[in-house]
């Protein structure tokens, strides 16, 4: 590994904000979760180490604030003790992929170290400064890690909002290109990820490439297509879905998309 990419962010609070903070970042999380289609995960709470930073109090206020924030939203979690890191308590999201590989998912750490390592402080109410919470938080983790995990659970079968190519058009013959490249356009124009193969290939050639590259729709078009300003339409699974007019396939596309299907 050379690197990776992490999408952290850092939220600095009070200690009595820390679980109305963590509450917003769990329902974050979960967003994240069911968008991405992950039903099956588990949490693990983990607690202080032998080795620590901070106080026993601050240890125990925060791991309790994680705690009630699980509960408060019904989530079922196990205690991981000791397995907290040496600046905080934290919550860990195990993603469950379809074959039931399990991954890293959403991280939520208190850290009492760093704020007091570089002064962080803030003006309570007594008018005196206190030394400030710092939450660490990653929803995707990894983006790197979060793609494979993707990958493998959806078998490379993407649904249509997430595949990177939703549209293939496949012209029959040479003569049939501006046909396929106009409706590219008519689809690129409401944000509809499309291309025109427009190889010197056997269209069952086209066809079969498009559905091992799992391409959620192809449309083909011939003579009769260009006569009705329709396409024939094809699903990656093969399916033949039969003779579709170009606002028919549109609909269809966007309300694919816009369902996350």
């Amino acid at each position: 590994v050379r690197g990776f990419t992490q999408d952290d962010a850092h939220i600095f609070c009070r200690p009595d904000q820390v679980e109305g903070e963590v509450l917003e970042v769990l329902n974050l999380a979960q967003f994240m979760m069911s968008s991405f289609g992950f039903d099956e995960y588990k949490l693990l709470l983990s607690t202080r180490p032998e080795k620590y930073a901070g106080t026993i109090s601050m240890w125990e206020e925060a791991t309790g604030s994680l705690k009630h924030v699980l509960e408060k939203l019904g989530l079922p979690y196990k205690v991981d003790p000791g397995e907290g890191v040496f600046y905080g308590p934290k919550i860990d999201i195990k993603l469950k992929d379809a074959l039931g590989h399990v991954w890293q998912g959403p991280t939520i750490q208190v850290d009492f170290n760093l704020p007091q390592r570089f002064d962080v402080c803030y003006i309570g109410e007594d008018g005196l400064e206190h030394s400030a919470v710092m939450i660490h938080r990653t929803v995707l983790g990894s983006m790197e890690r979060f793609l494979a995990c993707l990958t493998e659970h959806y078998g490379g079968a993407f649904p249509v909002w997430l595949a990177p190519v939703q549209t293939t058009i496949i012209p029959i013959a040479d003569r049939h290109v501006g046909y396929a490249c106009k409706i590219e356009e008519d689809l690129k124009n409401k944000g509809i990820r499309v291309r025109v193969d427009d190889r010197s290939e056997r269209m069952n050639l086209k066809i079969r490439e498009a559905q091992m590259e799992k391409v959620p729709y192809m449309l083909i078009v011939g003579d009769k297509e260009m006569t009705s300003s329709s396409v024939s339409l094809r699903s990656r699974s093969g399916e033949d879905l039969g003779i579709e007019t170009l606002a028919k396939v549109k609909s269809r596309i966007m309300s694919a998309i816009e369902a996350k299907s």
